[in-house]
């Protein structure tokens, strides 16, 4: 049981100035005698490890370690799983919060805050801690059998709570996963179905789907559930990556696009983004898409000469020999010393039976690098 009154409260937020209003808000609604104060997840981790506390108020944007990352990890360690978590957001983050929503966060808080909000929301917590419903009995007896190694009797405690809470995801997604342990997997993905279908938000349910549709090589399947998991979070962007290069090397081509063009619109390292999936479409054989992104690029930052050649060698390889030219030549005006650029350049007059330019491009290519054995084959064809 829970003392309202007496309470020891953990508050995480990298701004001083938050940490001293909730401090005061918190002494004026007469909630918890113990207060103890973080600036960032990590260091929250540390005082729950040393300190008995009976629930944390997480800012949801800080450094080092946010309020997400600091309650995955709580939700992870069995000593403090169980720790009640008020998650304080604001109202441009709400989606963001939404997707843990309903399986790890006990309430969420938006700014600015208001003594009623947060006298509010701690008493209706502390109120569910105290006095769990139905539902929250049957699933951490579930949760209990379960590690005791024991998955029928936890897949009918659970069943169970899903007769108290029919359209809960959280536990539709935790019915399937212990189906997976008893090898029933057909149950298992009917459950899982059912929970993405029950919440749109829900992101573990997702990449749980797509995990069991990649180890069934049902890749396209599996693409479908990370184009949803990529509009709820950017943790998925490595995975999403690697996901469409397979589905391109499998020839799903307008799936494993549609999930190159999510994950370049949801990192934050947008260009270095936009330059992976371009080398992994040319290493794949793949020209019109890194063309349509190459010319994006270069729009941008012209300056990119990197991407001014890539593009050359991208019109190159789709026959456009003329449009390969001019980038190319591009190059070569601005950076003198690029010994591939005019290789290529070379290469086209050559093939264009424009000897003397190639020839002129080939000895400036000897005298940069004496010993370029592609240079050396081309000049011995003139």
């Amino acid at each position: 049981m829970i003392d309202i009154e007496n309470m020891s409260i953990l508050v995480v937020d990298d701004m001083k100035s938050m940490r001293l209003t909730i401090r005061k808000m918190l002494k004026n609604l007469n909630l918890g005698t113990n207060l103890k104060f973080a600036e960032n997840g990590r260091e929250g981790l540390e005082i729950l490890h040393n300190t008995k506390c009976d629930i944390a108020i997480l800012d949801w944007n800080m450094p080092v370690m946010n309020g997400i990352e600091m309650l995955e990890k709580i939700r992870n360690d069995k000593a403090i799983r169980d720790l009640p978590v008020i998650m304080v957001t604001a109202e441009s983050e709400r989606d963001i919060v939404s997707e843990v929503a309903e399986s790890e966060i006990n309430a969420y808080l938006l700014k600015p805050l208001t003594l009623a909000a947060l006298d509010g929301k701690i008493r209706a917590v502390v109120k569910r801690v105290n006095n769990p419903e139905p539902v929250t009995r049957h699933r951490l007896k579930a949760r209990e059998l379960e590690e005791m190694g024991d998955y029928e009797s936890a897949i009918e405690q659970t069943r169970i709570a899903l007769v108290h809470k029919p359209s809960a995801s959280r536990l539709l997604r935790q019915l399937g996963l212990l189906h997976f342990k008893v090898k029933k997997n057909s149950i298992a993905e009917k459950c899982l179905l059912k929970a993405a279908s029950v919440n749109k938000q829900d992101a573990i349910t997702r990449a749980h789907l797509a995990d069991y549709y990649i180890n069934k090589n049902q890749f396209e399947k599996a693409g479908k559930y990370y184009l949803e998991l990529l509009s709820l979070s950017t943790k998925y962007i490595d995975a999403g990556m690697d996901l469409a290069e397979k589905l391109l090397i499998r020839g799903f081509r307008r799936t494993a696009l549609d999930i190159f063009s999510r994950v370049i619109a949801r990192s934050k390292k947008h260009n270095a983004a936009r330059e992976a999936v371009i080398d992994i479409c040319l290493a794949n054989n793949e020209i019109e898409y890194p063309r349509e992104l190459l010319e994006q690029s270069i729009k941008e930052n012209p300056s990119n000469y990197d991407m001014v050649y890539k593009a050359g060698l991208v019109h190159q390889e789709a026959g456009d020999w003329e449009k390969a030219l001019t980038y190319f030549i591009k190059v070569d005006r601005h950076v003198r010393s690029h010994v591939n650029a005019k290789l290529q350049i070379a290469k086209i007059y050559y093939m264009n039976h424009k000897i003397l330019k190639a020839d002129d491009y080939l000895n400036q290519i000897l005298r940069i690098d004496p010993g370029n054995e592609e240079a050396l084959a081309l000049r011995r064809k003139i």
